[in-house]
């Protein structure tokens, strides 16, 4: 049976009184805002402190960058099959909470070739998809970031920040944990620089793990039929496509 996630369960009557309280405010500002779902504005609410006046800044914003970014409300495959087709990102299945679980591969990615624009398109079409497989009660998913492999050609500041900023700015309270493996000591260099631009909350949510404790911090996380073979276990990924 699936664990229960602090963050995931039913809010109490107050938060959901503040949430009617940010579609009012939000709503009065930009019509759009009246259409996003309660539990969307909780996730949102929840990234501010419970602070209405901040949380329906950081809503207004997403909702009209949404309106840039995806005008038709989905980016199609076609769009993004340069980026799909190095095979950077697969899903996993789910862990024991029943989030599911995304492999990223840096590794794959190499800053040489990248096309902002169309990187942005791609992190984009990535956190859409995994979002539209988490299950109804929870509400976040499970991101293994494995950095095995990862040199120069593969450093690319630029993009991380952006794909990290999309992340927390316009799909708050999505991510529940980032295990960070096989992580080389130039990456690390690499990550002081990203730093500053990652907000607390998020921050904390990036584990780093010593390749002594990966099998046993899998396992922690993911039932044995859900750890991916690449690991030890018995689950294929599967290549977002």
């Amino acid at each position: 049976m699936a664990k229960s996630v602090k963050g995931a369960g039913d809010a109490g009557e107050g938060e959901w009184l503040k949430v009617a309280e940010l579609k009012a405010m939000a709503g009065a500002q930009d019509p759009h805002a009246k259409e996003v779902d309660n539990l969307t504005l909780r996730r949102f609410l929840r990234a501010r402190g419970q602070d209405v006046g901040k949380a329906s800044a950081m809503l207004l914003k997403s909702v009209a960058w949404r309106r840039d970014a995806v005008p038709g409300g989905v980016i199609p495959a076609e769009r993004v099959r340069a980026e799909l087709s190095n095979q950077m990102a697969s899903m996993c299945g789910v862990d024991r909470a029943g989030r599911p679980v995304l492999l990223v591969l840096p590794a794959k990615h190499l800053s040489a070739n990248r096309d902002m624009a169309g990187f942005k398109r791609y992190i984009i079409y990535l956190l859409d998809n995994i979002c539209t497989r988490i299950p109804r009660g929870q509400e976040k998913f499970l991101c293994i970031v494995d950095l095995k492999g990862w040199g120069y050609a593969n450093c690319d500041v630029r993009a991380y920040i952006a794909a990290i900023e999309i992340m927390q700015n316009y799909y708050p309270e999505r991510l529940g944990k980032a295990l960070m493996i096989h992580i080389p000591y130039l990456f690390m260099k690499a990550w002081k620089m990203v730093q500053p631009f990652i907000d607390t909350n998020t921050r904390d949510k990036f584990v780093f793990i010593d390749d002594k404790k990966l099998g046993e911090t899998l396992r922690r996380e993911l039932d044995e039929s859900q750890v991916p073979e690449m690991y030890g276990g018995k689950l294929t990924p599967v290549p977002l496509s």
